[in-house]
């Protein structure tokens, strides 16, 4: 597979998370709540290639939860085989003024039932 797919797919992962897990679609976050969550840092490893028609599976989970910014594990798995893994650093921003704000309280509570260390 052409490694670029992968950053699509990961995108795709956290706006679904958003509006499944998180209850808070791309949409009204943007058109409703004026706030938007760029992605500011990705690092990603290619540990096995996938080939075409392979069907990943996507797990996610928050590294760490800030004030403003949220750093996220995601890794992809085909047949038990991890092919690909990644950590993103996100942070929320109001789309007026495109300066960082608070992540909601009720989206960040959401956010904390995939916390991977609680606490830490």
């Amino acid at each position: 597979m052409f490694y670029p797919r992968y950053f699509e797919m990961l995108n795709q992962v956290v706006e679904d998370w958003f509006a499944g897990s998180l209850g808070q679609d791309f949409r009204s976050l943007h058109e409703e709540l004026n706030i938007g969550v760029p992605t500011v840092s990705i690092e990603c490893e290619f540990t096995r290639p996938s080939r075409l028609g392979d069907r990943l599976i996507f797990r996610l989970g928050v590294e760490r939860l800030g004030g403003s910014s949220f750093t996220l594990d995601v890794v992809a798995d085909h047949d038990g085989e991890q092919r690909v893994k990644a950590r993103l650093v996100l942070v929320c921003v109001d789309l007026e003024t495109i300066r960082v704000r608070p992540i909601p309280d009720r989206i960040r509570a959401r956010m904390s039932a995939f916390e991977l260390n609680p606490g830490v």
